[in-house]
C-alpha cells in the first residue's frame, strides 16, 4: 500500500461518493474504482457500502480508515521533523486565504517569498473565511477576515476600514432611500452593515438589497447606478475620488472589518511556516 492509497480512502470518506471524489483529487471516475478495487483486495475486506446515495463504511472499513488516518498523520509528522531539522528552506507551504486577500495582496507577498526560498512549494486554497474557519486545521497558514479562530495562534495584519458609497449624493438633513448591493461574504461583515444601518435608519433606509456573489460584481453594480454598496477601503481604488461615500463610524469610532493570519503554534517551528510568517507580518497593508 501507498501512501497516496491511504490518503484516497480517506478523501473517499470525507467526501461520500467516487465521483466527488475523482473531481476532487483530478483523475477520472473509473481510475478512483479500480484503485478502490485494489485497496479492498489487498485487504481481503469490504470498505464501502455502495449506495445510492453516498459510500458507507463497513465495520471493518472504519478500522482500514482509522488505521489510514494514523498512516498519514504519521508521514505527515515524519515530514515536519526532517524539515525542522533541515537548514535549508524547503517542503510545501499550505495557505487557505480569504478571496479578498488572495486576489489583492498574496500575488506580491508569494512573489516575494517565492525569490527567496525558490524550494517551497505552494498548496494554497482561497475561499469565504467561515469555510476557511471550518477547515483550519488542514493547513499550515489560514488568513481570514471577520473574528479570529480560537485555539489558534493569530495576529492582526491590518483593520480595514469600511464605506457605502453611491452614484446618488448622501444628503445631510434628508432620509436617502436606495436599494442595497451585498456581496457574498461571512456573517460578521453582514452584521457590522446591519448594525450601522440599524444605528442610522433615519439617515439611510435601503429600499431593498440586491444579492451578488463577488466583490468585484459588486462595485460595478454600484458604479451603474443599482444601489449603494458596503465596501471595505482595501478594495476601494479611486472610489473615494470618483463616487459620493461615508464612512462607517459608531460611536465616532471606524466601523472596520479586522484581517488575522492564524496558525497552530506547533507549526511555526517548520522553517517554511517562520518564513512566511515573517512576510506577510512585516508589511505595511493600507
Amino acid at each position: 500500500m501507498k501512501i497516496d492509497d491511504y490518503i484516497l480512502l480517506l478523501k473517499l470518506n470525507e467526501i461520500g461518493t467516487i465521483r466527488g471524489t475523482a473531481k476532487i483529487i483530478l483523475i477520472s471516475q473509473p481510475a478512483v474504482t479500480q484503485r478502490l478495487k485494489y485497496i479492498e483486495e489487498y485487504f481481503g475486506q469490504t470498505i464501502f457500502i455502495r449506495t445510492s446515495k453516498k459510500l458507507m463504511l463497513t465495520p471493518v472499513g472504519e478500522m482500514i480508515i482509522n488505521h489510514a488516518k494514523t498512516v498519514v498523520e504519521g508521514e505527515e509528522a515524519l515530514k515536519n521533523s526532517l524539515l525542522e531539522s533541515s537548514e535549508e528552506v524547503q517542503g510545501t507551504l499550505s495557505i487557505a486565504c480569504s478571496s479578498l486577500i488572495s486576489q489583492r495582496y498574496l500575488p506580491a507577498m508569494l512573489a516575494e517569498y517565492t525569490s527567496a526560498y525558490p524550494n517551497v512549494g505552494i498548496d494554497l486554497v482561497t475561499g469565504i473565511s467561515e469555510d476557511i474557519k471550518r477547515d483550519h486545521k488542514n493547513y499550515h497558514v489560514c488568513i481570514i477576515r471577520g473574528e479570529k479562530l480560537r485555539e489558534s495562534m493569530c495576529s492582526c495584519i491590518f483593520e480595514d476600514p469600511l464605506y457605502i458609497f453611491d452614484t446618488e449624493p448622501f444628503p445631510k438633513n434628508k432620509l436617502k432611500e436606495r436599494p442595497l448591493i451585498s456581496f457574498k461574504s461571512d456573517d460578521s461583515m453582514h452584521e457590522l452593515v446591519d448594525n450601522w444601518l440599524y444605528h442610522h435608519q433615519h439617515h439611510i433606509k435601503p429600499l431593498k438589497t440586491i444579492r451578488v456573489d463577488q466583490i468585484e460584481t459588486c462595485k460595478q453594480f454600484m458604479k451603474q447606478g443599482l444601489g449603494m454598496a458596503v465596501l471595505p477601503k482595501s478594495v476601494s481604488d479611486t472610489m473615494m475620488d470618483e463616487y459620493p461615500h461615508v464612512a462607517l463610524t459608531l460611536n465616532k469610532r471606524s466601523v472596520t472589518k479586522s484581517t488575522w493570519v492564524c496558525y497552530q503554534e506547533e507549526v511555526r517551528k517548520l522553517p517554511q511556516v517562520e518564513k512566511f510568517l515573517d512576510t506577510i507580518l512585516n508589511k505595511d497593508y493600507i
